[in-house]
């Protein structure tokens, strides 16, 4: 694949330890416009309390440099954390987008949860990018690729020589996504990381999360495609599609749902957007009860 001619961006990593989840702020330099990818919003789930602490880490630096946000990017609806665009978009008028495939996303969920107001057209969010399609960041050019595999709707957003994987691979010590949530597929995950290793060997690759692979003592979260090919763990060079596959397949049998899965998607194919307040003022999540073979409730 061709290098993109562009402006070379400055990146700079927000690290949210309770989520492991890794935010960039994304600017031009000429002209001092910022992109926010993959927000945090923080939320405790013991007593659904909500807080905005790590989104304004980010509009802290933001203003400080003197850097106008105006778009928030997500690379997929995230089932780890909750997103913090909303919040972004309120403070400063950014545009939120993510892939046009968060409408397949959307009608996996939607019964899932009885989200009977949940539209699913993708209207939630204000820019839906197709696989391909470049737009601007001030003088720099994004690029859009369709990556699915950990869900249908997983995009990657490159920039010159930096790309934004989302959770499609991680470091090479800690291997790739799983493949196991609704809409997932691990052969499409592997071609789409397939189609990410054949960029330039000296592309730099973002990840969005880090969880300190065994014997490593610090967070990580950027390599580049040599180093993938060279020494990850589950899809360097060498690796067959079928081979990863038996791997990918084997290994999500054995992993239990992140602790935020039901909140998250709930509230992520709605562009970060909680259900409206009840009447009394208060909003809340569903949780979908599911009764094991056997057992008996009333």
């Amino acid at each position: 694949m061709e290098a993109l001619v562009t402006t070379q961006p400055i990146i700079e990593a927000f690290f949210d330890e309770p989520t492991n989840t890794v935010s960039y702020l994304v600017v031009d330099p000429q002209t001092q416009t910022a992109a926010v990818i993959d927000p945090v919003l923080d939320f405790d789930p013991a007593s659904g309390e909500v807080d905005t602490r790590s989104a304004e880490r980010i509009l802290a630096r933001a203003t400080e440099q003197g850097w106008r946000i105006a778009m928030v990017l997500e690379t997929h609806a995230h089932a780890d954390h909750l997103s913090a665009a909303p919040f972004i978009k309120a403070r400063t008028g950014a545009k939120i987008g993510i892939g046009e495939h968060i409408r397949d996303v959307q009608k996996i969920f939607r019964p899932v949860f009885a989200l009977d107001d949940l539209k699913t057209d993708g209207s939630d969010f204000d820019c839906l990018f197709s696989d391909g399609e470049r737009f601007a960041l001030g003088s720099v050019e994004i690029e859009v690729m369709h990556t699915p595999g950990h869900t249908p709707a997983d995009i990657t957003y490159r920039i010159g020589d930096a790309v934004f994987v989302g959770d499609t691979l991680f470091m090479p010590d800690y291997g790739t996504a799983r493949a196991d949530f609704p809409g997932g597929d691990a052969r499409q995950l592997y071609r789409s990381i397939r189609r990410l290793l054949s960029l330039p060997p000296e592309t730099r690759l973002f990840m969005c999360h880090d969880y300190k692979a065994p014997g490593r003592d610090d967070y990580r979260w950027e390599t580049t495609v040599s180093e993938q090919r060279k020494a990850s763990v589950h899809v360097h060079d060498g690796v067959s599609e079928d081979e990863f596959v038996a791997m990918r397949t084997k290994r999500d049998a054995t992993l239990s749902a992140p602790r935020l899965l039901l909140p998250s998607i709930q509230v992520n194919i709605r562009a970060g957007r909680f259900p409206e307040a009840e009447a009394n003022g208060v909003r809340y999540l569903r949780i979908p009860v599911k009764v094991k073979a056997g057992a008996e409730i009333a």
